[in-house]
C-alpha cells in the first residue's frame, strides 16, 4: 500500500501536518498548559512565509535535552508565599519554604543528584560509542531514574528576612546549577546590577509587579526553558557537523523547540538516528524522525533494499515520505520496515520530518511520566503531613 497519493508533487509543510495524514500525535497527547495555565494548541509553529526569528527571541536556541523540574520558593512571610504558590501553574511542582537555612539546606543537597544525573547520561552516549544504540538506552533511562523531575531547575528568595537575607542565601548555593531570581520590595538598581554582577541572580523582580503572579510564572518558565550547557554537550557530541548545522538553521530550531515545548514534557536530540525523541507528560514515548533532503537518495536506496514498493521508494526520493528503517534497527525491532508522510520543518527546505509513536513491548521498560511522578509526589507530600 502506498503511503502517500501520486499526485503529490512535495512534503507538506510542518503547520500541515495533520492534513497530512500523521494525526495520531496531536490526538494522543494530553493538553499542554503555558506559564499562567492557559490552555496550549497541541501543535504550534510559525505560518508559512513568517520571518526567522530575530536575535534575543526565544527559544534563542533548541535545546538538545529538555525536561521539567521542580521549583522552590522562599520567602518568610507564609500568606505572601502562600499567595505566591497559589499563582504557579497546578502542574508545577512547588516547593515552599519560610526558613532561610532550612531552604539553603535543601538545595545544598542538590548539586550530588545533579552530578549523578549528568554521569548517567554521559554514560549512555559512552556505551553508544561502544555500540549501544542510544534510543533504548534513552528508554531505559527513562524508565529507571524515577526521581529526575524533583530536581530544582528555579529557586525564587525574597531578599529582606530576619536572619539572613536573599542575597546572603544565595551566596550559600555557589555550587548549586539552578536558575536563581529575587524578589524585593522596592526597585534597587544597584542591588540588583551587584547581584547580575557576581552572578547570583539571573533575574530580578519586584514585588509591586504589577500582576505579580502571572509575571513571576513567566519569568520562572523562560528559566526553566533555557538550554543547560552541561546537558547539550553530552548530546552534542552524538551529532554529526551537518546535523548540527541543520539544527541552527534559524527555522529549523524554532519549528522544532516550538512543537516539541508544546507536545512533549522531555525530549532528546540525538544524531544516530537523527531526530527527536519525546516523551508525553503521560508517557508516552515518540519519535521524530528527521531526514536532511541531501540524504533523501540514499534513504530511498535502504528501503529499496528492505522490500519497499517502487512507488513508496519513488515517494522517498521525492521526500513525500520517509522510511523507518534505522529506527527499527536502534529498537532492535523485528517488524517490516514501513513508510510514513513527511513535512518540512522550517523554511529552508533542507530537512523534512515523520513522527512514529513508540509502543512499549511486553515486559519491555515502562518510562516513568511527569503526570505518573506528580502524582507519587503528591501523594508523599499528604502522608508526610498527616503524620504531623
Amino acid at each position: 500500500m502506498t503511503a502517500l497519493a501520486a499526485s503529490d508533487s512535495k512534503p507538506a509543510p510542518l503547520g500541515a501536518l495533520i492534513q497530512a495524514g500523521k494525526q495520531q500525535l496531536a490526538m494522543r497527547l494530553p493538553q499542554r498548559r503555558d506559564a499562567a495555565g492557559r490552555r496550549l494548541p497541541r501543535i504550534q509553529v510559525p505560518a508559512s512565509g513568517q520571518s526567522a526569528p530575530q536575535p534575543g527571541s526565544a527559544p534563542h536556541r533548541l535545546p538538545l535535552y529538555q525536561r521539567p523540574g521542580s521549583v522552590v520558593l522562599l520567602d518568610d512571610a507564609p500568606d505572601y508565599l502562600e499567595m505566591l504558590a497559589a499563582s504557579l501553574p497546578r502542574h508545577w511542582n512547588v516547593e515552599t519554604f519560610v526558613n532561610p537555612r532550612e531552604c539553603v539546606s535543601y538545595l545544598q543537597q542538590e548539586p550530588a543528584r545533579w552530578e549523578a544525573d549528568l554521569r548517567a547520561q554521559q554514560r549512555i552516549v559512552e556505551n553508544w560509542h561502544h555500540g549501544e544504540p542510544l534510543v533504548r538506552q534513552i528508554l531505559d533511562y527513562w524508565a529507571s531514574e524515577k526521581e529526575r523531575y524533583a530536581l530544582t531547575k528555579v529557586c525564587v528568595v525574597d531578599q529582606r528576612m530576619p536572619g539572613m537575607t536573599g542575597l546572603q542565601a544565595l551566596e550559600q548555593l555557589a555550587d548549586w546549577p539552578g536558575r536563581r531570581i529575587l524578589l524585593t520590595g522596592d526597585f534597587d538598581e544597584g542591588l540588583a546590577t551587584q547581584a547580575f554582577n557576581r552572578g547570583l541572580i539571573d533575574q530580578f523582580i519586584t514585588k509591586q509587579t504589577d500582576r505579580m503572579g502571572v509575571c513571576l510564572a513567566e519569568a520562572i518558565q523562560l528559566l526553566m526553558d533555557r538550554p543547560d550547557a552541561r546537558y547539550h554537550q553530552i548530546w552534542s557530541a552524538t551529532l554529526r557537523p551537518q546535523q548540527l548545522a541543520i539544527l541552527r538553521e534559524p527555522s529549523v530550531a524554532q519549528d522544532l523547540a516550538n512543537f516539541a515545548s508544546r507536545t512533549f514534557a522531555e525530549w532528546v536530540v540525538i544524531g544516530e538516528p537523527f531526530g527527536v525523541l519525546g516523551l508525553s507528560d503521560s508517557g508516552l514515548a515518540f519519535w521524530v524522525q528527521l531526514e536532511p533532503t541531501e540524504g533523501l537518495e540514499e534513504l530511498a536506496t535502504l528501503a529499496a533494499e528492505r522490500g519497499a514498493s517502487p512507488e513508496d521508494v519513488s515517494h522517498i526520493r521525492a521526500g513525500r515520505c520517509v522510511y523507518d528503517g534505522r529506527l527499527l534497527e536502534a529498537l532492535g525491532r523485528r517488524r517490516p520496515p514501513s513508510v510514513t508522510p513527511a513535512f518540512y520543518v522550517g523554511d529552508a527546505g533542507i530537512v523534512i520530518a515523520a513522527i512514529h509513536r513508540i509502543d512499549v513491548e511486553p515486559g519491555g521498560p515502562v518510562a516513568v511520566s511527569y503526570t505518573d511522578w506528580m502524582a507519587l509526589n503528591a501523594q508523599r507530600r499528604s502522608m508526610n503531613q498527616s503524620r504531623y
